[in-house]
């Protein structure tokens, strides 16, 4: 069954996805002219020259794990739903049993719907004067897709990576069927676990939508926010307007089967897959194992990791899919709303030089906001996943920004 909804969606991404990603996801130069001055013909630098291939490598990856239904009792009711807690917890030890620093995870109440949010820290007592990193998971992740970073992270400052709501081991409650209310529930859900956990400034950093997420709460809460730190992050540019006048001709039935998988949120195939669902991720990704350095003690840990965290009751899918449109773009773009974040926040991006996100979007922002800290990185063979594709660099970047904080440099 995994098998047809995968080659399902196969053939709707070819047809679509692709074709409109390729062509669509990498903004013109002419996008990039200063807005507020019409004759002005300043470009921001051309995106990453290995992006379009990075595209098509990667969009089968991400296609084939990121397709999508309610989650469904009658899987359960038939046994075909393999969610396990106690299998979501062993996979979770096996990813950070390599992490050396002391870690500590628990279940941090916040007054959004008395919810609790999944958190793993380290490093806690030892640099309490210290501006800890606190690090928000992308799409369909959780706390344990960091498990290669934690030790460098952990090296000179404290650490907190949580579960988002609605994702991995946190609560799962219902968003709002509006996109600006869902974000601001987002929002809201990180103030109140910062002040569960009596943090006053903290670096920040998101990946993909975690990336999105960090900004909106950057916009919202400046003052509790040291550095901004944007890891290949989702949702910055808007939705091309072309897109709406392509010409290309799409195959009416391609069309009809995009609008019915349009209708189901964004990781149903994983679940339908049940029993299969560790092959199917370990088929489509099979570096993981190697990449979390887990071959030797728990190779299928990481893809038991990613299914079991995905196979419950899907909330935060559904909220992402509220705050998306089609085709993977935000309803509300941040490109034009972050250059309105108060000057004195710096921000740091960080972005795979093979990523289907293109880096665009940080040299958008850098020329946006001229009297503000802006460094924008790009991280060599790495895709969307940077942490884990380059570890070792991602991991220099890092080191860099603590020290730039360290020495205020990115407020002078």
């Amino acid at each position: 069954m995994y098998k047809i909804w995968s080659n399902i969606y196969s053939i709707k991404y070819l047809f679509i996805n692709r074709n409109l990603q390729h062509r669509y996801l990498s903004l013109s130069c002419s996008a990039f002219k200063n807005p507020l001055d019409k004759t002005s013909t300043k470009l921001v630098p051309p995106p990453d020259p290995g992006l379009d291939i990075a595209i098509e490598e990667q969009a089968e990856h991400q296609v084939g794990i990121q397709t999508g239904v309610l989650h469904s009792k009658l899987l359960n009711y038939i046994g075909w739903d393999q969610f396990n807690i106690d299998k979501l917890i062993k996979a979770e030890k096996a990813l950070l049993g390599n992490v050396k620093s002391k870690l500590k995870s628990r279940q941090i109440p916040i007054e959004l719907w008395d919810s609790k949010i999944y958190t793993i820290s380290l490093a806690e007592d030892s640099f309490p004067s210290k501006i800890p990193f606190v690090l928000l998971h992308g799409f369909g992740a959780g706390i344990g897709i960091w498990a290669a970073n934690l030790d460098e992270l952990a090296k000179g400052r404290s650490v907190h990576a949580i579960d988002l709501l609605g994702f991995g081991r946190s609560s799962r409650p219902s968003f709002s069927s509006n996109s600006t209310s869902t974000e601001l529930e987002y929002i809201k859900s990180i103030e109140d676990w910062r002040k569960s956990m009596k943090i006053d400034k903290m670096i920040i950093v998101g990946h993909s939508f975690g990336g999105y997420l960090a900004s909106s709460y950057a916009l919202e809460h400046p003052e509790n926010v040291r550095h901004l730190v944007l890891v290949d992050p989702w949702g910055m540019p808007e939705r091309p307007k072309e897109m709406d006048h392509s010409t290309r001709k799409i195959p009416f039935w391609a069309k009809a089967l995009s609008d019915v998988m349009s209708q189901f949120s964004p990781l149903t195939s994983l679940r339908i897959a049940g029993p299969y669902a560790t092959s199917m991720i370990r088929r489509l990704r099979p570096d993981l194992g190697i990449r979390y350095n887990i071959t030797d003690s728990d190779p299928n840990a990481i893809y038991e990791y990613i299914y079991q965290i995905n196979a419950q009751k899907p909330t935060g899918e559904i909220a992402f899919k509220t705050m998306s449109l089609k085709y993977g773009w935000a309803k509300r773009p941040m490109l034009n709303r972050i250059t309105k974040l108060n000057s004195k926040v710096p921000m740091s991006f960080l972005f795979g030089a093979r990523s289907w996100i293109s880096s665009s979007s940080g040299y958008k922002v850098k020329e946006e906001r001229p009297q503000s800290y802006v460094d924008v990185n790009i991280i060599s063979n790495a895709g969307h996943h940077v942490y884990a594709d380059n570890q070792e660099e991602f991991n220099r970047v890092m080191s860099k920004i603590c020290k730039t904080v360290e020495s205020n440099q990115d407020l002078q």
